[in-house]
């Protein structure tokens, strides 16, 4: 397989098991080596006591949009650590897209940011990521 085609392969796989993502409604639009895409809708259930998103589901999204940019590889990478700021508010309706992409990977470790935009393009949050690779270990088994 070519790069782009593990990436695709990874996807498909991770997402078929990753039940979090899916009970949230976020989907992926688009993946590739080292940088992944996801979406999602703000809905009710989301809200907190300000009527805007809770920082969990924007850093939820954000989260998996770094893990599947850094599986992309197939080789077996998870969070060490992650920051994020909220810089505006995301509302009930809203649709945001996570866009992810791979600033650093050296040796077992790397370096992911995340921007967080709403349908307007508007910046919703910043998000990094850092990561440990397992070496000689796929993300998903053949």
């Amino acid at each position: 397989m070519n790069p782009q085609q593990t990436a695709e392969y990874v996807r498909d796989r991770l997402f078929a098991n990753d039940h979090a993502s899916k009970a949230l409604g976020i989907a992926i639009v688009e993946v590739g080596p080292g940088i992944a895409t996801l979406e999602m809708r703000v809905r009710t259930d989301m809200l907190n006591g300000h009527a805007t998103c809770h920082g969990g589901f924007l850093s939820t999204l954000a989260d998996s949009a770094f893990a599947f940019a850094c599986n992309s590889y197939n080789e077996l990478t998870v969070a060490s650590g992650f920051s994020i700021d909220f810089v505006a508010p995301a509302r009930e309706g809203d649709v945001l897209t996570a866009r992810c992409h791979e600033v650093s990977k050296t040796g077992s470790t790397g370096v992911y940011d995340t921007a967080i935009t709403n349908q307007r393009g508007e910046r919703i949050a910043v998000f990094r990521g850092r990561s440990y690779t397992a070496k000689g270990r796929p993300a998903v088994a053949d």
